[in-house]
């Protein structure tokens, strides 16, 4: 990887696919063509501009977890029900 001269814009937008969205740095650092070690450094440099949503998509990705895992649980009772009322019968 060579050295280049990426633009604020595009450092901040690195730094966001890894604090907010949640990919590996390893992962986004080899789509984007910088190393790892580059996007540490941006996200210490730029995390307080970044991270000002920081807390509201921590709970927003904590919700999404939750709402998967029970509804995931109401499509196993909704089989589990239709089952047994077909056994009733």
């Amino acid at each position: 990887m060579g050295k280049g001269n990426f633009s604020d814009e595009f450092k901040r937008d690195a730094v966001r696919q890894v604090t907010e969205r949640g990919y590996p740095v390893s992962e986004v650092s080899q789509r984007l063509g910088v190393s790892a070690h580059s996007l540490y450094a941006w996200r210490k440099k730029y995390a307080s501009d970044v991270g000002k949503g920081d807390e509201q998509s921590a709970e927003i990705r904590q919700l999404k977890r939750e709402l998967a895992r029970v509804t995931e649980e109401r499509d196993i009772l909704k089989k589990a029900a239709a089952y047994f009322a077909k056994d009733a019968k």
